[in-house]
């Protein structure tokens, strides 16, 4: 199938985090994943990296990302380009809701802690 609804994001068990995987191995990719999440205000991801490369869409609310040890705000129309194994965390510091897509190069996308050790995410990468 080439042609699929774009699911709306649901509650994760990380709290404050609703997902929706739009595209992956499931869809028969194997160097692409495009995820759909929601943030809420005050949200955030845990520290992570990935194992490829990820840009990230902001469609609306304001963020910031801590990377590298430095904080960068970005809002809608805004891009976050982060290199493969890049560690990083995403916060929500609106009064809205944080909507983003993810863009990653691989698939399964593996994620990993600052340490190094897997994440197991709660939905299908």
């Amino acid at each position: 199938m080439y042609v699929h609804t774009q699911a709306a994001p649901r509650a994760a068990a990380i709290p404050g985090i609703a997902h929706a995987t739009w595209a992956g191995r499931d869809e028969g990719l194997q160097q692409l994943s495009l995820w759909r999440q929601t943030l809420a205000p005050g949200a955030c991801t845990p520290p992570h990296h990935h194992d490829c490369d990820e840009v990230v869409l902001c469609q609306a609310g304001w963020g910031e990302l801590h990377v590298d040890g430095q904080v960068q705000r970005f809002g809608a129309d805004s891009l976050v380009v982060l290199p493969r194994g890049r560690p990083h965390q995403l916060f929500n510091v609106g009064p809205m809701a944080l909507e983003i897509i993810g863009i990653f190069g691989a698939s399964p996308v593996g994620t990993f802690a600052p340490d190094g050790e897997a994440l197991a995410l709660p939905w299908r990468s």
